[in-house]
Parts: structure tokens; sequence; C-alpha cells
């Protein structure tokens, strides 16, 4: 089952500019690249470091106090 799309509204200056990089680059439309663009920083964000919640940070610190380090 394909995902349902929406429509994202970008300033027209903007989507010529993707429009020129997208002449001659193998991308099929603008569309696509934007897609493409908006998944790999997306999967950026999903690796960047977050904060343990309560019961994260007592199993490091019981780790570590396991190995000698506290």
């Amino acid at each position: 089952m394909r995902e349902s799309k929406v429509t994202v509204k970008i300033p027209r200056p903007l989507y010529r500019k993707v429009q020129q990089v997208v002449d001659g680059s193998g991308f099929n439309s603008p569309t696509d690249f934007i897609v493409y663009v908006l998944r790999d920083l997306m999967g950026e964000a999903e690796d960047l470091p977050r904060e343990l919640n309560q019961e994260e940070l007592d199993g490091v610190k019981r780790k570590l106090k396991n190995l000698g380090y506290l």
C-alpha cells in the first residue's frame, strides 16, 4: 500500500534553484530531489544523541560501578 502524499509550499525562487540543481542530475523532478534531501536530513536527525531517561541513566551508572569506574 502506498502512503498518501501532502503538499508542501516553498518559495518560488527556492523552487527554481532546486530545478537548476535537478537538471542533468539524475533526479526525475524537483519533488524527487526534495524528498531525497529530506530523508537524508531526517536520517541524520535520528542519529543524534538523545537524553537518557532516569531508568537508562541508573542502568549506565550501575554498569560503571560494576566495572569499578564509580
